[in-house]
C-alpha cells in the first residue's frame, strides 16, 4: 500500500508529466520515453493501430517526431484519479503548445488532449499508457454528422 497522500501522489505525477514535455519541447523525446513502462500501451494521431511494449513505442516516436521548437506550453484543467491502492494514477488534460510566428509572437501550434497512466513499479513511477488525440480535430468539427 502507498503511504503518500492522493494530492502527493497527483503532484507527482502532474511534476513527471510536465518535465517529460518541457524536454520534448526542446526536441528531447526521451523525457517521454524513460518514463515509459517496458509494457506500455499508447495512442496518438498518427498511430493506426494500439502500440505496445516500449520498444515499438521508441520506434514510432523517433521515426516521426522531430524538434517542435516550442517556447512555452499551457496545460489546461488537469485531472488525476488516483486507484484506493495509491499506486495507479490516471493524468488527463488538454495541453497547449506555442511556436514562436513570424514576427516573435506566440503562435498556438496545436492543442492536445492527454491521457497518462501511471503506475508504480518498483517504488517508481512510470507511464503504462499515453493516449494522445486533438482538440476538436478540424476534420470531425466541420463533418459532425460524418460519424
Amino acid at each position: 500500500m502507498n503511504t503518500m497522500n492522493q494530492n502527493e501522489i497527483a503532484e507527482i505525477v502532474m511534476n513527471i508529466e510536465r518535465a517529460n514535455n518541457e524536454r520534448w519541447n526542446q526536441g528531447d523525446c526521451y523525457g517521454y520515453l524513460d518514463s515509459y513502462s517496458d509494457d506500455i500501451s499508447y495512442f496518438d494521431p498518427i498511430t493506426e493501430k494500439l502500440l505496445v511494449g516500449k520498444e515499438a513505442v521508441e520506434k514510432h516516436i523517433l521515426t516521426h517526431y522531430k524538434n517542435p521548437n516550442i517556447i512555452r506550453s499551457e496545460y489546461i484543467d488537469p485531472d488525476v484519479a488516483i486507484s484506493e491502492a495509491g499506486d495507479l494514477a490516471v493524468l488527463s488534460y488538454n495541453l497547449r503548445n506555442f511556436v514562436a510566428g513570424a514576427h516573435g509572437e506566440e503562435q498556438l501550434q496545436n492543442f492536445w488532449n492527454s491521457t497518462a497512466v501511471f503506475r508504480q513499479i518498483n517504488g517508481k513511477w512510470r507511464t503504462v499508457n499515453a493516449h494522445w488525440s486533438f482538440v476538436q480535430h478540424p476534420g470531425i468539427v466541420s463533418r459532425p454528422d460524418s460519424f
